[in-house]
């Protein structure tokens, strides 16, 4: 009989400890936000399981226990490393706006910006077409093995967790305001608190005809009728057309090197370029002899965040109706140039593109052979769109959120286009081999949190626990590509506890706006694979109830 170990919290910390200790196995892992995701993960690998059946289990069950971030009304994205192949592979399972749609069409309903809200924030969900494309690709075990235990707990019930119970308060008033969303995540008008049980049979029975009916029961079987039906009569423009027409896109990665290590992301509609662009800048510099603590690493930290999202509101968009100049952006010629315009005594205002020519769930998982599956999936803002379709189980995502209406931008709102996506992936190669699986949750934070825990790593020397669990900052405020403009003063910069006042008054001197918060973003979870004994090294940290599991 194999060990099982999980992360557990220390009994004694001591100042710049962590709070848990690094997970060791050397068959497989999973790392995500929710103990029985990552348990039935672990479940799935331990069945002759690759690593892509048990991140599509784990985020089955994502779906059920922390329905406010994710679920099937949403979409997905991936990373998979297939070890017989000696390759990475990307997957795009972003679903696109309804054929209807347009930047007139809104306009024309009163809107100056997208509706953070409601039926016209829709965009097709693309989550179960992911599965579907992961696991006939890269999966050994049957549909049915891999979505039943979540269903199972859909009937049985399971208990809220503390950090969920949070989300799911605070969204209680979205909820409330539509019928069949509160009858759906609601008891008695009020969200579960901490240990309550909760059960969700109308998720249940609709997991269990994707497990029998494969992809077909959620885009052409009762489920889409429901979804088209639903939208028509709350006033949306998705029909049952369009979610037949959903099929994921496989896509070349695209990458950069940082301090030896070769750093992966998934090309646009998402964000992951932005990291590519800040670890080329922050590469110039010594960032380990600046130390983790001192203001002259965190104004230079958040100078650069400042400069590639410049670029990202005025360049990320569908690659396919847009025109994005990927090779430029992401170069190190490029980064020298714009690094140059850092004023290591100055906070800047008013930051602009570079010149050029031409609520989410993560899993890790990793296999005994080492496959490695970087799976991100969400329904963006907590319970998505707001609105839970009658007799579903489930919340649709609000990602059309993130579209334009200004007819300038290349990200404006078209009929089948994808709309610019925050939910990133993150894979990292030492010597053409997997070494590090990984992502942070959190909207905006994702590229700001995966630079940090990369520096904490591989500048500063920390472990794959304490490289998540250190103090972050969050820097709000640049400029987006759905329209939004710089805030002023340059934004806001949120900064946790841990990082000392002396350093944080520093900033403030160099004309940051600065604000003590007491958490940044999602949990981050990693799995690290150790290049010379092979053993996986998990990390889950404390801003999520989740955890590593590893056997």
């Amino acid at each position: 009989m194999t060990e099982i170990a999980i992360g557990v919290s220390r009994h004694l910390r001591r100042p710049g400890s962590t709070g848990r200790s690094v997970v060791h196995a050397l068959h497989g892992m999973v790392a995500t936000s929710h103990p029985l995701a990552a348990l039935v993960g672990v479940e799935m690998l331990k069945r002759g399981g690759t690593a892509v059946d048990a991140a599509i289990a784990a985020n089955a069950m994502l779906g059920l226990v922390e329905p406010m971030s994710c679920g099937i009304g949403g979409d997905l994205f991936a990373q998979v490393w297939d070890a017989g192949a000696g390759r990475v592979f990307g997957l795009d399972a972003s679903g696109r706006a309804p054929q209807k749609a347009s930047a007139d069409a809104l306009t024309a309903r009163g809107f100056t910006h997208m509706p953070g809200d409601g039926p016209l924030s829709w965009t097709v969900p693309g989550a179960v077409a992911g599965w579907d494309a992961l696991r006939s690709r890269f999966g050994k075990l049957p549909l049915r093995d891999l979505i039943e235990p979540a269903a199972a707990a859909a009937e049985e019930g399971f208990a809220v967790s503390e950090v969920i119970a949070s989300f799911w308060q605070g969204a209680e008033e979205k909820l409330r305001a539509r019928p069949e969303s509160a009858k759906t995540f609601l008891r008695q008008g009020r969200s579960p608190r901490t240990g309550e049980v909760v059960r969700n049979p109308d998720l249940a029975r609709s997991y269990r005809e994707i497990a029998s009916g494969g992809r077909d029961a959620f885009y052409r079987g009762r489920i889409a009728r429901d979804l088209a039906a639903y939208s028509e009569a709350s006033g949306g423009l998705l029909t049952a057309d369009d979610l037949a027409r959903c099929e994921p896109k496989w896509v070349d990665p695209i990458s950069t090197t940082y301090r030896g290590v070769e750093v992966l992301e998934l090309p646009q509609p998402g964000q992951g370029l932005t990291v590519l662009e800040m670890l080329n800048m922050l590469e110039g510099d010594d960032l380990a002899a600046l130390g983790p603590d001192s203001a002259d690493y965190w104004h230079l930290f958040i100078e650069t965040k400042k400069l590639a999202y410049a670029d990202r509101a005025r360049w990320y968009a569908d690659p396919e109706l847009a025109s994005v100049p990927v090779e430029r952006l992401r170069s190190k010629e490029y980064a020298r140039e714009r690094r140059k315009l850092i004023n290591p005594r100055r906070a800047a205002v008013g930051v602009q593109p570079g010149a050029l020519v031409s609520d989410t769930v993560y899993v890790a998982a990793v296999d005994a052979k080492r496959n490695c599956c970087s799976l991100i999936q969400s329904i963006y803002q907590h319970f998505g769109s707001g609105m839970a379709p009658p007799g579903l189980g489930f919340a649709m995502q609000n990602r059309g959120t993130l579209f334009s209406l200004d007819p300038r931008s290349p990200n404006r709102i078209e009929g089948g286009k994808r709309p610019f996506h925050t939910i990133i992936p993150a894979l990292a190669l030492r010597g053409g081999r997997p070494w590090f699986v990984f992502g942070v949750m959190g909207a905006d934070m994702q590229p700001q949190g995966q630079v940090q825990v990369l520096v904490n790593m591989l500048d500063f020397g920390m472990d794959v626990q304490a490289a998540g669990e250190a103090p972050r900052v969050d820097h709000i405020g640049s400029a987006s590509p759905n329209g939004y403009p710089e805030a002023p003063n340059g934004g806001l910069v949120l900064a946790e506890h841990g990082i000392p006042e002396t350093t944080l008054a520093e900033l403030v001197r160099r004309g940051h706006e600065v604000s003590r918060t007491s958490r940044n973003g999602g949990g981050y979870q990693g799995i690290l694979i150790d290049p010379e004994s092979g053993v996986l090294r998990g990390g889950s940290e404390s801003r999520s109830d989740g955890c590593a599991i590893g056997y």
